[in-house]
């Protein structure tokens, strides 16, 4: 008969990080859980004096006005359109690009990589400006990338989401040993097979990353499509939707909320589908492989 284990006993400071944690959590949370309640509770309690962080009458007026606006669907195909392809573009030149500074060495490596990284450092708020001017000069040149058009957002996403793309792939690619692609020729592959079925299978994690990072950026900017689009709505993305409940004379914050956590839901969504792919490691990976 084996004897019981022991039981584990918990060290003070393994509870107070814990502790920590959860009251991390949940500060974080919050305000999510506040935005969701808002939007289920009653226009009275919405606009209450005295809020309180329950609702016994739950109501689904606000996600009713939410859905009743005309162009709403349509705000909502624009952004998943604009995040889509911006996700798609970012991953793919992101990966030949970290593959390129990664594996060969040319002129001006390093100091490409350094340009990559002081990138990161510009607000985006201090290009608003040059950029509005560089996207109207680019409508004359270049169709479907000029002011009042999805390009004129999906160029400035890119480029921002490009650098931490790049100089995050290339770790990914750096560990990625050397020996595997010298295997791969050995065995007949050519650069490109062992790109996209042997290199790209690895990296895997760090684009699905990558994607997330441009996915939330461009799905939640507000900055530039109020800049770039100026007078063509039909363009406009789910964050202008909002606009909509700002009246001069009380705003709709119920409707608001609604619209905001309608907004929410493809990020959790998109979460929950790489999560896995995410958290997966890059060691697992070459294991497997």
């Amino acid at each position: 008969m084996t004897p019981p284990r022991p039981r584990r006993i918990r060290r003070p400071w393994r509870l107070a990080a814990e502790a920590g944690a959860l009251l991390i959590a949940a500060a974080v949370a919050f305000p999510l859980y506040w935005m969701v309640l808002s939007a289920f509770k009653p226009a009275g309690e919405v606009q209450s004096g005295t809020p309180r962080p329950w609702t016994l009458a739950p109501s689904l007026d606000a996600f009713r006005r939410v859905f009743q606006q005309q162009d709403f669907g349509r705000y909502f195909l624009n952004s998943l359109f604009v995040a889509g392809v911006v996700v798609l573009a970012s991953a793919l030149i992101a990966f030949l690009a970290a593959t390129a500074v990664t594996r060969f060495r040319f002129r001006f490596r390093t100091t490409l990589l350094v340009m990559f990284l002081v990138a990161q450092m510009v607000p985006v708020e201090a290009l608003t400006i040059p950029l509005f001017f560089l996207m109207r000069d680019l409508g004359g040149v270049v169709p479907g990338v000029g002011l009042n058009t999805l390009g004129s957002l999906i160029l400035p996403h890119l480029a921002f989401s490009l650098p931490f793309a790049i100089w995050m792939l290339r770790g990914f690619v750096k560990a990625v040993p050397e020996a595997l692609e010298e295997a791969a020729y050995l065995d007949g592959a050519s650069r490109a097979r062992f790109l996209w079925q042997i290199l790209f299978p690895l990296v895997l994690p760090g684009l699905i990353a990558t994607s997330v990072f441009s996915f939330i950026s461009t799905w939640n900017d507000f900055l530039f499509a109020k800049s770039f689009l100026i007078s063509a709505t039909e363009n406009s993305t789910l964050p202008m939707a909002l606009l909509v409940f700002f009246k001069p004379d009380e705003n709709d914050w119920g409707g608001i909320m609604a619209a905001s956590t309608v907004m929410t839901l493809p990020v959790l969504v998109f979460f929950v589908l790489v999560q896995r792919r995410l958290v997966s490691g890059l060691g697992g990976a070459v294991k497997d492989g």
